[in-house]
């Protein structure tokens, strides 16, 4: 298995998400890796967890990551962070992002969760995807 590809998937899904107006509009900038200390805006979007499993192959190392990218959203409704959701799908799906380290071969869309805190009055919706990558450091 290689893990090695692991940082170089994470940087490149926030830079894309980061890089994106038309998201950056949506949120206005508040895409984070780790959590900023103290309040953070009434809508924003997160990288969250992460599975790996092996998939490496006899020439090359590899993986496939399962991850999460969570809006988060201090409204009454879904409106909004349902289209904050569909922006970042459409940003990450099919997309091979380019890696310091390794190569995606394929990134799709899985599946999203959606729910509502009633007691801190959050909407939120985890994307789920899975990617494919190679490592050929291995």
């Amino acid at each position: 298995m290689s893990y090695g590809a692991g940082a170089a998937l994470q940087a490149a899904v926030y830079q894309a998400l980061q890089a994106d107006v038309a998201l950056d509009g949506l949120v206005n900038g508040a895409i984070y890796d780790a959590m900023p200390a103290g309040r953070v805006p009434e809508l924003f979007v997160s990288l969250g967890a992460e599975t790996v499993r092996d998939r490496s192959d006899q020439l090359n190392g590899g993986a496939e990551h399962r991850f999460v990218v969570s809006v988060v959203c201090e409204a009454t409704g879904f409106a909004r962070a349902k289209t904050v959701g569909a922006a970042i799908s459409d940003i990450l799906a099919g997309n091979r992002l380019p890696l310091a380290r390794g190569r995606v071969v394929f990134l799709v869309f899985d599946r999203a969760t959606a729910r509502r805190d009633t007691q801190k009055n959050l909407r939120r919706i985890d994307l789920r995807f899975r990617a494919r990558v190679e490592d050929d450091q291995n």
